[in-house]
C-alpha cells in the first residue's frame, strides 16, 4: 500500500471552519451558552470559542469533547480509491442526539403529558424521559411529529431506559 500524501493545509482549514461553523450552530439551535457548553465539554469558553472559528491548534481531544457535548457524532470517512473526493466538511450524525435542556414547547406531546410541570419551560433529559415513560398510555403516537419520536427513541437509546418503539409499554 502506498503512503498518499496529505491534504492540502487549506484544505483541513476550510474542513475545520466548516465543522466549527456547525457546532457554533448546533450550539445556537439548542440555546446553549458558550459558557455551558465548554463547562459541560471540560473545557474554557475561549476554547470552545476557537473551535467554533476552525483553528487547527485545538487539540483533536477538545474538538470531540465540543462534538459530543452537543450531541453530535464525529466520524472519519474513508476515500474507496485514494482519490481526492474527500468531503468539504467533516460529516456531523444529528440522528441520535440528547439535546441539553428539553424545551417544551418544541414538543406537543411531551408538553400535554408534563401537565403537571409549573414554573419552567424545560427539562432535563432524564425529567422528560420519565414523564414519557410514566405516561406511555397517554401519548399519542399518531400525533406525535417525527421530530419528537426522535427525541424519545434517542432518549431511550442515550439512557439506557425503556422500549424501542414510541408509544410500546414495556411488559
Amino acid at each position: 500500500m502506498s503512503a498518499k500524501s496529505p491534504p492540502p493545509l487549506e484544505q483541513v482549514i476550510a474542513q475545520l471552519k466548516a465543522l466549527g461553523e456547525q457546532l457554533r450552530a448546533r450550539r445556537k439551535a439548542l440555546r446553549v451558552s458558550s459558557t455551558a457548553a465548554a463547562e459541560a465539554a471540560g473545557m474554557s469558553r475561549v476554547t470552545l470559542h476557537r473551535i467554533e472559528k476552525g483553528e487547527p491548534s485545538v487539540a483533536a481531544g477538545a474538538w470531540a469533547n465540543a462534538v459530543a457535548v452537543l450531541g453530535m457524532a464525529l466520524r472519519a470517512n474513508e476515500t474507496r480509491d485514494g482519490g481526492d473526493d474527500a468531503p468539504a466538511a467533516l460529516p456531523v450524525d444529528l440522528t441520535n442526539w440528547i439535546p441539553a435542556r428539553v424545551r417544551l414547547s418544541d414538543y406537543p406531546q411531551l408538553q400535554a403529558l408534563a401537565w403537571q410541570v409549573h414554573g419552567t419551560d424545560t427539562l432535563t433529559p432524564l425529567e422528560a424521559l420519565g414523564i414519557y415513560e410514566r405516561n406511555l398510555r397517554h401519548l399519542d403516537t399518531a400525533a406525535m411529529k417525527p421530530e419528537e419520536a426522535a427525541l424519545l427513541q434517542a432518549l431511550r437509546t442515550g439512557l439506557g431506559a425503556g422500549s424501542a418503539s414510541p408509544g410500546a409499554p414495556d411488559v
